[in-house]
């Protein structure tokens, strides 16, 4: 790597741990903002669904506009806007006394769009610095967020044990730092060159391509089954297999990220034949999945949860990995449009598992099954949605059985 790049890599790397503080305070503090400020599940679950959509129509915003932007002063304004949305977010109780809820709405609104300019720029950077294995650069990068998540999750639920939900604000100025250490050091950092269409036009004719769109389905898939694990499977933990909540919070999303980040960073220092990796990711996902909905023991549906992360871990680098082989000359228009493909995954993916567990819970011929099977309702939803979780990662194993076909050296 040429030494010119070094501080941009590194402001990469930062700005990726900032990305997990937005996508992952807001869960942790759900119980936080239902206690203080009476904020119902269904107002609070809706931050997160705002969280994609603002990713998502950034990403899709880039996909044919992207010559439209000015793209070193977009990189380096990104970890600022989200430094922005997070000062917002920690003083909603400030500037809207009587209305916390939209205060903490704009605040997510703000540093989501931060994330999705992340996702559409930080990736392409990464893969415009020369380097010798620009597939294991790309995987590094996002090792670095799954272990940010493991970072905030622990930071979060140890500052809200010391300190008492009370302070909440505090914990999230602290966090703030870290997109502002990303700002500064992007401040003088030389942004290497990158490929954008030059007109709307150059991005439409990319969408005739059949390779892009195998591409975005692999990673709207494998968004899907990364996310829904990640999102489900503390609450999963606690109400299907009762396992206590300080618990299932710790050995699911902690765990479940701790082994995203041991796959990602994996490989890369040892990884290659992605097409292998990304076709044995989604098999044993859907494994894990179908463990965790159907297994009674709660150490072994713990064990399954977060091997998930495990298996999970390269399904959504390791699509960007294998459509930049394929489409190298597409530039900022790909990532931006593999972005929304797994934003739109990640939204997805939750959502449904959450319908169908209340339709199921809500029906009174589950209700009776649930009792014949000695389990709850609410157990019986869980699993339930558990296994609808499990369709995305079989689904995207023909999808992956595909693209290692197309690598010559894999068949």
């Amino acid at each position: 790597m040429e030494p010119r790049y070094k501080r941009v890599k590194l402001a990469c790397y930062v700005s990726s741990l900032s990305m997990s503080v937005t996508g992952n305070l807001s869960p942790v503090l759900f119980l936080t903002f239902r206690d203080l400020y009476g904020i119902s599940y269904s107002l609070l679950g809706l931050l997160v669904l705002i969280n994609f959509v603002t990713q998502l129509t950034i990403d899709l915003i880039f996909s044919f506009f992207s010559h439209r932007f000015n793209i070193p002063l977009s990189v380096k304004m990104t970890p600022f806007i989200a430094f922005v949305g997070l000062l917002v977010f920690a003083a909603s109780p400030i500037l809207f006394p009587g209305a916390v809820y939209a205060g903490l709405v704009i605040g997510t609104i703000i540093f989501s769009a931060a994330s999705g300019f992340g996702e559409v720029l930080g990736s392409p950077v990464i893969a415009a610095i020369p380097a010798k294995d620009p597939d294991r650069e790309m995987s590094r990068l996002h090792s670095v967020y799954a272990w940010g998540v493991v970072g905030v999750i622990l930071i979060a639920t140890g500052f809200l044990l010391c300190f008492g939900g009370e302070n909440w604000q505090w914990l999230t100025l602290l966090l703030t730092l870290i997109p502002l250490a990303s700002f500064l050091l992007y401040l003088p950092a030389e942004i290497p060159p990158m490929e954008t269409p030059e007109k709307v036009s150059g991005a439409l004719a990319y969408l005739k391509n059949k390779v892009l769109w195998l591409s975005v389905l692999g990673i709207f898939l494998g968004g899907s089954a990364e996310c829904t694990m990640a999102q489900w499977a503390s609450g999963y933990l606690e109400q299907a297999l009762g396992i206590p909540k300080v618990w299932g919070d710790m050995f699911g999303v902690a765990m479940f990220g701790l082994m995203l980040g041991l796959g990602r960073t994996l490989y890369s220092k040892y990884g290659r034949r992605i097409g292998h990796i990304l076709f044995l990711g989604a098999c044993g996902a859907a494994a894990c999945y179908l463990i965790a909905a159907v297994t009674p023991v709660p150490v072994l549906g713990l064990a399954a949860c977060a091997f998930a992360g495990f298996c999970t871990s390269m399904l959504w680098p390791g699509s960007l990995i294998a459509a930049s082989d394929r489409l190298a000359d597409s530039g900022v228009f790909l990532y931006a449009m593999m972005a929304a493909g797994g934003d739109l995954g990640a939204s997805v993916g939750p959502q449904l598992v959450g319908i169908i567990t209340d339709a199921v819970i809500a029906n009174p011929a589950a209700s009776a099954l649930a009792q014949s099977m000695a389990l709850a309702p609410e157990q019986l939803g869980m699993k339930a949605g558990m296994l609808v979780g499990m369709l995305f990662p079989l689904a995207a194993i023909p999808v992956f059985w595909q693209i290692r076909k197309s690598y010559p050296k894999e068949k």
